[in-house]
């Protein structure tokens, strides 16, 4: 079977002629939008509802040429006619940007909003939308310079993303002699022969020398950008900007950040005990973070993608049989780009082809225990997606933080149904798999999270040097690794292999791991205590992820995410695991 992802549902190929047509048809409905919006005399019930329908179809051209261009790049960085459409819709975007604004200034501007909504049938199905829309007109910059901010920033903040992303998928590694992709390289980080991790992670921070300063400059640019923006914006700091793009208030990530802070300590014990294992006293390298470790003579089950796909359909079926089917459909039907090569960059992602109601995957899958738990852990964000079939575009933005609900549930689900029948040498790889990555999206993000705050504040006053950089993670991996990490042997660099601080436009994507992380857990807790009745009341919670704050979606399962008490009884789960792996370790190593 061809484990290749499929495109062609979107076009053909980049000589197909709907892509022009479709293009065409792009710009002539945001002209007509204009045209609309320029028009003196308007009766605002008929103008909103055309509006919404008009918006609608800009959002299904623009979304299906721009999924094409940038799917094809994500496997293939070298594709010259997939980058040439996506510096054609990135242009584009100044237009679409500045058209959504005016819409939003309008909005902004009506009086009588509830009213309106209160009138028409379809106006209530984009109500939060609307409601949002109108909070948001406060941050819009001044109309005189709005333009030229947008297109600055495709020279700016956008090309040093662009610039990441292919120094990323570029970079070959020097090892043993040979010139591997990167993402080849760092899966090495979890292969069983020690000298192997050791000699692929100190491979891997060699290479970074050839693409650190162009790395650095494309981080100052964009922190740099961040800043300029939130002074046109009107927010009084970066992080402001994105808990209000995440429907997120502050009161909540504080609840969340007390409650990790608090348990840290508890994170350490299992990395230290882990270092034990492997033999080092001064705490875990770096290299060993996701060392397997198993009990002598138990080798742990090497996955082919084909007997990954039967177990994601075997145990995710037990949640629903509609879950088994998605899956089975997802593979069937090529959804999933599986392995790593030349050219395509690292790490995993889903994307959503709503109008299709279909999603993509992209993974570097080496066959891990691991490896198919971000199977999992993406087809929830699929499953998610499907859960929003049907919503208006304007509707289905889920926020950072909620993006997150369904592909932890899925791997927190993954992991208990395999748990449940595992003996205990099979229990103790399985929990020591589950905490190793459970480690990275609870201290590794919060190490991610202060790292980030670190730069912002002090690219204020100045650029950052690469070894500025590299420190500032250093400090940020001491403040919440600790004595869990040997300090002599970290990793400086992980602001450069990490795509999520390039994002221009969007800052802090980390904590919203974290909170998905901890709200999956607490969201798994309610389905183990009410069973099967809770699957419907779960689909319509994804459902309406992107139709509230975050707080108020929480809220309408009984949740409250301003309680640090909430997050404290998700990370007393995991306290539980760590005294069983201990205890377990004790028995067994």
């Amino acid at each position: 079977m061809d484990w290749t992802w499929d495109l062609t549902v979107l076009y053909k190929d980049f000589d197909d002629p709907k892509i022009e047509a479709d293009f065409d048809t792009l710009k002539k409905l945001c002209s007509e939008a204009q045209a609309a919006l320029d028009q003196k005399e308007k009766e605002p019930l008929a103008f909103l509802e055309e509006s919404v329908n008009r918006s609608e179809e800009i959002s299904r051209l623009s979304s299906a040429i721009g999924n094409f261009a940038a799917l094809t790049l994500a496997a293939d960085a070298s594709n010259e006619k997939a980058q040439q459409l996506m510096d054609r819709l990135e242009m584009f975007s100044v237009q679409l940007s500045l058209l959504d604004s005016a819409f939003t200034r309008y909005i902004g501007g009506i009086e009588d909003l509830e009213a309106l909504i209160a009138k028409s049938e379809k106006l209530q199905k984009v109500d939060f939308f609307l409601r949002k829309s109108k909070e948001d007109a406060a941050h819009l910059p001044d109309e005189a310079i709005e333009e030229w901010l947008l297109k600055m920033s495709l020279s700016g903040g956008n090309a040093f993303s662009n610039l990441r992303d292919k120094l990323d998928a570029t970079l070959t590694v020097d090892y043993e002699g040979k010139h591997l992709p990167l993402s080849q390289v760092r899966s090495m980080a979890y292969d069983p022969d020690p000298a192997v991790r050791k000699a692929a992670y100190e491979a891997e921070l060699a290479s970074y020398a050839k693409i650190e300063i162009p790395m650095a400059a494309c981080l100052n640019g964009i922190k740099g950008e961040a800043l300029t923006m939130i002074e046109a914006e009107h927010f009084d700091s970066v992080l402001d900007k994105t808990l209000a793009q995440s429907n997120m208030d502050r009161a909540t990530l504080d609840a969340m950040l007390t409650a990790i802070r608090e348990y840290l300590p508890v994170f350490r014990k299992y990395l230290r005990k882990k270092g034990e294992i492997l033999g080092h006293q001064d705490g875990l390298p770096f290299y060993d973070l996701f060392a397997p470790i198993a009990p002598k003579g138990y080798e742990p089950k090497k996955y082919t993608i084909e007997e990954a796909r039967q177990k994601l359909i075997d145990e995710m079926g037990k949640f629903t049989p509609d879950m088994a089917a998605f899956m089975d459909q997802a593979f069937e039907n090529r959804w999933i780009d599986v392995y790593p090569r030349d050219g395509k960059g690292g790490g995993a992602f889903c994307a959503e082809l709503h109008d299709l109601d279909q999603s993509r995957v992209l993974t570097n899958f080496a066959g891990s225990f691991s490896d198919v738990s971000t199977l999992a852990h993406e087809l929830g964000h699929a499953w998610h997606n499907r859960c929003m079939a049907g919503l208006p575009h304007a509707m289905i933005d889920a926020p950072m933080p909620l993006a997150e609900t369904a592909s932890i549930f899925n791997e927190t689900f993954l992991a208990n149904a395999v748990l449940e029948t595992a003996g205990k040498e099979e229990r103790f790889s399985l929990l020591e798999g589950n905490l190793m990555e459970t480690t990275q999206t609870i201290v590794d993000i919060y190490s991610r999270f202060l790292f980030e705050s670190a730069v912002i504040e002090q690219r204020k006053e100045r650029t950052l040097s690469v070894n500025e950089l590299k420190n500032l993670m250093l400090d940020a991996q001491e403040q919440s690794y600790g004595d869990g990490l040997d300090k002599n042997l970290r990793h400086p660099y992980m602001w450069a292999c990490k795509s999520h601080y390039y994002i221009s436009g969007l800052s802090f994507y980390n904590f919203p791991y974290a909170f998905g992380q901890l709200f999956g857990a607490g969201i798994f807790a309610r389905y183990k205590q009410e069973g099967p009745s809770f699957v419907p009341k779960y689909n319509q919670l994804l459902r309406s992820c992107g139709s509230g704050m975050v707080a108020d979606v929480a809220a309408s399962i009984g949740i409250d995410v301003r309680s640090a008490d909430f997050w404290r009884e998700s990370l007393k789960v995991y306290e539980r695991e760590i005294e069983e792996f201990i205890q377990l370790a004790e028995e067994l190593m």
